[in-house]
């Protein structure tokens, strides 16, 4: 079993894979009489076709170390995930190999953060590190034919132990 450690989820190492999610920085502008600051499109949604919808997760919490054993992307949209607690939770990419996830990164969001992955992007599932695991996901919504052509899974032969970082 290989072993991967997780690192702090920042705007540049998590580029090549989608967008941080955060208010961090100066807003972009004051709004509601200069009560609200707003912190204006920070991640781009991606669709082939159909249209983004607003869904609700709530997913079971996992701990670290987590054995990863698969991994899925979207071919057809961009997934973003917005924590709707101020929890921490694990974030697990991998850049594409000739059709299969190349050597994972791990990722650790702050309380505050969320991503939105990339179109057609390796991800590993949702992974809440702390309950309620709650999180607002905008992606692509549409009546497929077949609801599998928007997703591909890659199991791995040897599972992949993940361990927090030093």
């Amino acid at each position: 079993m290989s072993v991967i450690y997780t690192q702090p989820l920042t705007a540049d190492a998590f580029a090549p894979f989608g967008d941080v999610i955060e208010c961090s920085g100066a807003p972009d502008k004051m709004i509601n009489q200069g009560l609200c600051a707003r912190y204006h499109d920070k991640a781009e949604i991606d669709l082939a076709d159909g249209h983004a919808g607003i869904s609700l997760f709530r997913s079971e919490m996992r701990a670290l170390p987590y054995s990863l054993d698969m991994m899925e992307r979207h071919p057809l949209g961009s997934q973003a995930f917005i924590p709707m607690s101020h929890d921490p939770f694990l974030v697990i990419t991998a850049k594409d190999q000739g059709g299969a996830p190349a050597q994972p990164l791990a990722f650790v969001t702050t309380p505050g953060q969320g991503i939105n992955f990339h179109r057609n992007i390796w991800h590993g599932v949702l992974t809440p590190l702390h309950a309620p695991g709650l999180f607002a996901v905008i992606d692509r919504i549409a009546d497929d034919a077949d609801p599998s052509a928007n997703l591909e899974e890659y199991w791995f032969d040897t599972k992949i132990l993940i361990q927090e970082g030093t």
